[in-house]
């Protein structure tokens, strides 16, 4: 989202009583640290008016991300979900190109295979304004969106738990 403009994401949530209690891992990263804190902050903020737990894991960059959350479900198990939260700045190399599409692509995998949701906190900008707009200025605050996202998620993630059926193992 490019601008402010998604009011639906902002609307009431339902069920979020259901979240009391969960916890919501966030992984940032070491690079354009400043951005990266605001990010964290607003995730935080937003998590916690509901009661949501948060642990914050420090990677060195965004590349590093899906593996510590790779590694940190597979080994804990004791998340709601997880946000990613990272800046990547456009510079005068392709490296830009490799790491955006590497934490995309990972992050995407990690939906794909993993059973909680991983929400995909990366700000990909050209510039360190354009940075600074997305952490409280005119295109709003992209952690906060991050946050609600999560919980959004997790609801939904409920609700697909419950619907599947129970089945009995019996001895024939």
């Amino acid at each position: 989202m490019s601008t402010t403009g998604n009011n639906k994401l902002f609307q009431q949530i339902e069920g979020i009583q259901q979240l009391q209690g969960a916890l919501v891992v966030l992984l940032k990263t070491e690079w354009n640290a400043a951005i990266v804190d605001e990010l964290e902050s607003g995730c935080k903020q937003v998590l916690s008016g509901f009661g949501i737990n948060t642990k914050t894991i420090v990677v060195p960059g965004a590349v590093e991300i899906p593996f510590a959350i790779n590694q940190y479900h597979s080994s804990i198990k004791n998340a709601s979900a997880f946000i990613a939260l990272a800046c990547v700045i456009k510079g005068d190399t392709p490296h830009f190109d490799y790491v955006c599409q590497s934490v995309t692509q990972g992050i995407t995998i990690l939906n794909l295979q993993i059973n909680v949701p991983v929400i995909y906190g990366v700000l990909t900008v050209n510039t360190e304004e354009q940075a600074a707009e997305r952490i409280g200025g005119r295109h709003g605050h992209k952690g906060e969106e991050a946050a609600i996202t999560a919980m959004k998620m997790m609801i939904l993630n409920l609700q697909f738990k419950e619907e599947v059926p129970k089945t009995k193992i019996g001895f024939r």
